[in-house]
């Protein structure tokens, strides 16, 4: 009779691809659909990032990575218990604990769940374009993937700055008005009075507060719908930086 294979065993190759633990034990539809499960997993999470990254959806490809991974524990601790249940009696501790086998899983996890932020939500709001137009505009490197009346407005307005690196210090952008298809942002310089204030009403004490003097930028934004590659409507929508004016 042959001996039932080694639980730790079973559930490393577990951890290498969906469905290669329980081929291991011999349950080989089941294993085999673990496998042909993992690839349309797979393309389906890239599916919904390449189209959902960087739209008002976002949230849909970064649950799914984070479901992929999930199923992917679940299928190797499956496979574990599996190989645990087939041995006639309690198997020694061995030497190299499973429990820190499947911990290799934290990093895809690890890296989905911190990576995603670094390609996605990046036009999914007003205020995420903003911030990429700050950067840009502020570090000197407005391109071509701007449009090119925003840019041009953008060099005038950081003309009236002067030069330096802490031109853009005391500078504010604020959303002022958005609806679901349109918003509008404005760029002003500000200084800092120190106001009295009290904790508790009771101590006195004071505060810095941000006041405009002068506003240098009206910024325009603009969603548009976005379909799925392939075809698709989710009601997602991407927003962009459409258009710039100068001064008052």
């Amino acid at each position: 009779m042959t001996a039932p294979p080694d639980p730790g065993r079973v559930l490393r190759r577990a951890l290498v691809a969906w469905g290669l633990g329980h081929l291991l034990l011999g349950r080989t539809r089941l294993g085999r659909g673990l496998l042909l499960a993992e690839l349309v997993a797979a393309l389906l999470v890239a599916w919904l990032t390449i189209g959902l990254a960087q739209t008002t959806a976002y949230l849909v490809p970064f649950v799914a990575g984070m479901a992929f991974v999930v199923a992917w524990a679940w299928q190797a601790v499956d496979a574990y218990h599996s190989a645990r249940a087939l041995l006639p009696a309690r198997p020694p501790t061995p030497e190299r604990s499973p429990a820190a086998a499947i911990g290799w899983l934290s990093l895809p996890l690890l890296v989905w769940g911190t990576g995603f932020w670094l390609i996605g939500a990046g036009a999914a709001t007003p205020a995420s374009v903003l911030d990429r137009f700050v950067t840009a505009w502020s570090d000197d490197e407005l391109d071509e993937r701007w449009p090119a009346a925003v840019v041009a407005e953008a060099h005038a307005a950081a003309a009236t700055l002067g030069s330096g690196t802490d031109r853009f210090r005391d500078i504010r952008i604020t959303v002022v008005e958005r609806g679901a298809e349109r918003a509008t942002a404005v760029a002003q310089s500000i200084h800092f009075e120190r106001r009295e204030s009290s904790f508790l009403w009771v101590f006195p004490g004071s505060q810095l507060v941000p006041v405009a003097d002068e506003l240098l930028l009206t910024l325009d934004l603009a969603s548009s719908p976005v379909e799925l590659p392939g075809g698709g409507d989710i009601g997602a929508r991407r927003w962009e930086l459409v258009d710039a004016d100068a001064g008052p």
